[in-house]
């Protein structure tokens, strides 16, 4: 991580503190329409807050030092292991998460930070427990987009998420892992391999969740908002009607972005997904043209 000034480093802190407080999204969003920093936020007092609101719990939230304390460790812990914290207020901050719903006020960035603005970003995303026919036309399309220079954006579950990744890594091109986890918590513990092969091709793992943070399964359909915000376009190739690419592909049209499927067979339950899809206005994949050049 690049050295940070004093100054830096302390507003880093009051959203790290921010990020961790056990609110809502929205009530922390709420919250700073109103302080407009974190910093005032983060050292306002007792008295001022009773003049805001009437909450106990707020004012116990907002005042408790044990969260001051764990945001402090969690910077001190990235500073000695190199990962970058990126906030909404630093210039790395990716421009595609600016105006997106619920956007993250921090990204803890380990590896190559700086494909976070880069152009050419496509998610590809599917089933945990993909068919043969998922796992081929996953690695073909992320070999294919790879060569072509696009970075690789994916979630480095089971299944699809795997083979997008390890496509991009044969084609020795540039990939983008969105945990459901902290950066340090390697899930599924299977995936190590990759995770290690990711950085040292010059990828980046990323996550809006402190270090060390265990995964719970609620996480996971919400970093969705992150996978399909920072990349360009959205290729679901294998996918079940309830999963959480239907989520991301969701988010996808919410945030403004074009949403590509690969049609699979009508009798698998593994591809109801991506069909359904492309019955709803998906474009249809079948080479990589459709998905270059629409």
């Amino acid at each position: 991580m690049g050295a940070k000034s004093k100054k830096s480093m302390n507003n880093t802190l009051y959203w790290i503190w921010l990020s961790i407080l056990n609110l809502s999204q929205k009530h922390k969003n709420t919250l700073l329409e109103i302080f407009k920093e974190p910093k005032e936020l983060y050292n306002i007092n007792k008295r001022k807050l009773e003049k805001i609101t009437t909450s106990k719990e707020l004012i116990e939230i907002l005042l408790c030092q044990k969260t001051k304390e764990e945001a402090k460790q969690i910077l001190k812990q990235s500073e000695k292991e190199k990962i970058k914290i990126i906030t909404i207020s630093d210039i790395e901050y990716p421009q595609n998460l600016i105006n997106i719903v619920d956007r993250p006020f921090v990204l803890y960035a380990k590896g190559n930070y700086k494909l976070l603005n880069k152009e050419n970003k496509i998610a590809i995303i599917g089933s945990r427990e993909c068919s043969e026919y998922g796992k081929k036309t996953t690695l073909k399309f992320s070999y294919l987009l790879s060569r072509k220079n696009c970075i690789i954006v994916s979630g480095m579950a089971k299944g699809i998420d795997t083979y997008a990744h390890k496509g991009a890594l044969i084609a020795k091109g540039k990939t983008i892992a969105v945990l459901g986890s902290g950066v340090n918590y390697i899930y599924p513990k299977e995936n190590e391999k990759l995770y290690n092969e990711i950085i040292e091709n010059e990828g980046l793992i990323i996550s809006e969740y402190p270090l060390n943070k265990r995964p719970i399964p609620e996480y996971f359909p919400y970093r969705n908002r992150i996978i399909s915000g920072i990349s360009d376009k959205i290729l679901i190739t294998e996918a079940r009607k309830k999963s959480g690419s239907i989520i991301t592909a969701n988010f996808a049209l919410e945030q403004g972005k074009n949403v590509y499927a690969i049609p699979g067979n009508i009798t698998s339950y593994k591809s109801e997904g991506t069909n359904m899809l492309i019955k709803e206005g998906a474009f249809l994949v079948t080479s990589l043209e459709d998905i270059l050049y629409l």
